[in-house]
């Protein structure tokens, strides 16, 4: 056949048997079924498919690192969230100590709650209240302390002694 040139009509381009477009088999024009890639048995044949596990693999490795951004994400905000539900609890009972530390700390409960935190320990001693409070579940637990009280003046430590001429 001319290159160029186009066999029409019934059966064109079909192999009836063995010849040159017949490929090895004799099945049909194209490469060899045992081959079907294309390629010659010595170059590759060995890597079919192994685009496929390494994107698997990617992806994989992306979903741990995405799980694990997602789980310190969660646990920066419980941390907040329990920060600022200690903040606001001191503030309270502070706020109530003339009432006692039996209504201080129950003032201090009701804000905890009120900020989705639990109270774990309140003592007032004086003006001054100190709490913990807790939030989160299970391995996202973080357990934060405030102290609250009136201003009073900054204690500087001691100045050293002055020093011998």
């Amino acid at each position: 056949m001319r290159p160029g040139h186009r066999v029409r009509g019934p059966g064109a381009g079909r192999c009836p048997g063995r010849g040159p477009r017949c490929g090895r088999s004799g099945r049909g024009p194209g490469p060899d079924p045992d081959h079907r890639s294309g390629r010659t048995p010595d170059r590759g044949s060995a890597d079919r498919g192994s685009a496929t596990v390494w994107s698997v693999g990617a992806i994989a490795v992306l979903c741990v690192v995405f799980g694990a951004v997602l789980a310190l994400g969660h646990a920066v905000v419980v941390r907040h969230r329990a920060a600022g539900g200690a903040d606001l609890a001191a503030l309270a009972a502070a706020d109530h100590w003339t009432r006692g530390g039996t209504a201080a700390c129950a003032r201090a409960d009701r804000v905890a709650r009120a900020q989705g935190t639990r109270l774990v320990r309140c003592v007032v001693v004086g003006e001054v209240s100190d709490v913990s409070v807790a939030s989160g579940r299970g391995p996202f637990t973080a357990e934060v302390r405030a102290r609250a009280g009136p201003a009073g003046p900054a204690e500087s430590p001691a100045a050293p002694p002055p020093a011998a001429p």
